[in-house]
């Protein structure tokens, strides 16, 4: 068999000098299946049972098969791309996302082109754009655009699209996040119980999705227990860890500064510590901090931040599998728009302290 093999390669691979080219057809004809089938399996593998999706495999294997991008592309009229576009590649939270997107993506055979907007509204616009030029087969976005403008720009928008973490009303896309406003009402909830009052909020960029839904929370859970918010202790950080230095900093120089901190971010409330540290305060015996997601390597933090999280893998999946009905069959295309909306988890760490 390993003969034949090799003179059915020999007389309709395509030759460039001495190197042969294994077509599609070599695979089907090794495998014993349709041409259908092993387009199929190199697609949408999970469309193909186990033992036939095995031996496509071994076929693929033994005559060294490589999809062409280019022909795939021609034949779908689309390629087997899929853009994803964030504002912050950096932080652990979206680099968790990315990777099950990934994760998801390869066992359909799609394959992820990533990008960063920086958090700059044109400019993720124009990699929106760049992308459709690029005819992939849809985009996961976590948009930094916002207003009618941009939610008309994305409605009008030709290649499927699928939201997470943040949101632009009006956009007629899927969506999938978490339950923002209960994220800071769990930390906040947490050092009212504690016996504090003068809590601090270092909040995400004005006008943001996420961060306006968790000044919300924050607001209504100091208006719930009967405490009103000093105004100057909240102050917006821009979700960086500059910013959320600046901040906490300028907090913290305070005479009547706060008792405690809640970051809307991990890369801020990251950054109160810093602070806290620099300045020569002890946390939480001095001022206590809460924050809004994981960063790496916590465990090895002093001291383990209180914190409330995203469940980033979930997310992440439930993204790639709305994209990837829309992509895949007419009926996924057509549905209506979904809103998928997670509960977050409180993680009770040692930088929270009764007064």
């Amino acid at each position: 068999m390993c003969c034949a093999g090799k003179k059915n390669l020999s007389q309709e691979g395509l030759r460039t000098g001495s190197i042969i080219m294994a077509t599609i057809r070599d695979v089907a004809r090794l495998a014993g299946v349709s041409i259908s089938t092993v387009s199929l399996a190199l697609n949408s593998p999970k469309r193909v049972g186990a033992e036939t999706l095995d031996r496509i495999q071994q076929a693929v294997k033994s005559t060294g098969y490589r999809v062409d991008p280019v022909a795939q592309t021609l034949a779908r009229g689309r390629s087997s791309l899929i853009g994803f576009v964030s504002a912050n590649l950096g932080n652990m939270f979206f680099g968790d996302i990315r990777r099950e997107i990934e994760h998801q993506a390869l066992d359909n055979g799609y394959f992820v082109l990533i990008a960063d907007s920086s958090g700059k509204a044109d400019l993720e616009r124009a990699l929106l754009e760049r992308l459709e030029a690029q005819k992939v087969a849809g985009i996961v976005l976590a948009t930094n655009g916002r207003g009618e403008d941009y939610a008309a720009f994305l409605r009008d928008f030709k290649t499927p699209i699928v939201m997470f973490d943040q949101r632009v009303e009006g956009a007629e896309r899927d969506f999938v996040g978490s339950d923002n406003p209960l994220t800071t009402t769990i930390l906040t909830e947490h050092l009212l119980q504690l016996g504090h009052r003068r809590i601090a909020f270092i909040s995400g960029p004005a006008g943001l999705y996420t961060a306006d839904e968790r000044l919300t929370g924050y607001m209504e859970a100091m208006a719930g227990a009967g405490v009103e918010v000093d105004l100057s202790l909240v102050v917006e950080g821009g979700y960086t860890r500059a910013g959320g230095h600046t901040q906490a900093m300028r907090l913290l120089a305070r005479r009547d500064r706060p008792t405690a901190i809640i970051g809307a971010n991990n890369m801020m409330g990251l950054a109160a510590l810093q602070v806290m540290q620099e300045m020569g305060f002890r946390c939480p015996d001095d001022v206590s901090l809460a924050m809004v997601d994981d960063v790496p390597w916590s465990s090895v933090i002093t001291p383990r931040i209180t914190m409330v999280v995203q469940d980033a893998q979930k997310l992440g999946e439930l993204t790639a599998q709305r994209l990837l009905a829309r992509i895949q069959s007419p009926e996924g295309a057509a549905a209506r728009p979904q809103d998928l909306i997670l509960t977050p988890r409180f993680v009770r760490g040692e930088s929270t302290k009764r007064l």
